[in-house]
């Protein structure tokens, strides 16, 4: 998909910026009768007992004076609990990708993998991994049609999750 939307800068480890965007995105969600995250789990305060604030990455949208917070994501550069065989180094894990209800429709999720796979290629990590929920078919078409291919499906938390890899080309070598 082509992004549609206006130019975005990248903040890292700004964690209210990333908690506005995903509670806004469950609140969305749920108002559609569905829920991804529950919001009492989306608050500064759980988001960094959690995760680590420098893995969160926000993109925002505007001039200085005008910015809002539209996306974000969280890099983990290591996640036992749904890729536990994985060596030290092999990957950096996406957790958390969200894009703002204001924002939705304009490409911005594609946007958001590639600045990951850019932070992953940069990191000097081969794979860009992440986890996502077996019973949900919008999001398994949005990294299927981003290139990320299926690895396997594993039981964690009482939640089946289908597991999915990017292959990174080193800083330099072209991203999708």
């Amino acid at each position: 998909m082509t992004p549609t939307h206006a130019p975005l800068s990248f903040i890292t480890g700004d964690v209210p910026a990333a908690s506005a965007v995903l509670q806004a995105t469950a609140t969305h969600l749920q108002a559609r009768g569905h829920t991804l995250w529950p919001p009492d789990r989306l608050t500064p305060q759980h988001l960094q007992r959690h995760y680590p604030p420098g893995g969160w990455h926000v993109a925002w949208t505007g001039a200085a004076a005008t910015r809002e917070p539209v996306g974000c994501f969280c890099l983990l550069t290591s996640d036992p609990p749904f890729w536990p065989d994985d060596p030290p180094g092999e990957a950096l894990y996406l957790h958390k990708l969200a894009v703002h209800p204001s924002a939705q429709g304009q490409g911005l999720a594609h946007t958001l993998l590639r600045e990951a796979a850019r932070v992953t290629a940069l990191a000097g990590r081969p794979w860009l991994k992440l986890d996502t929920d077996a019973a949900r078919p919008a999001l398994h078409h949005l990294y299927d049609s981003f290139g990320f291919e299926r690895c396997g499906q594993r039981e964690v938390f009482g939640l089946t999750v289908i597991l999915y890899r990017l292959p990174v080309p080193a800083a330099g070598g072209g991203l999708p």
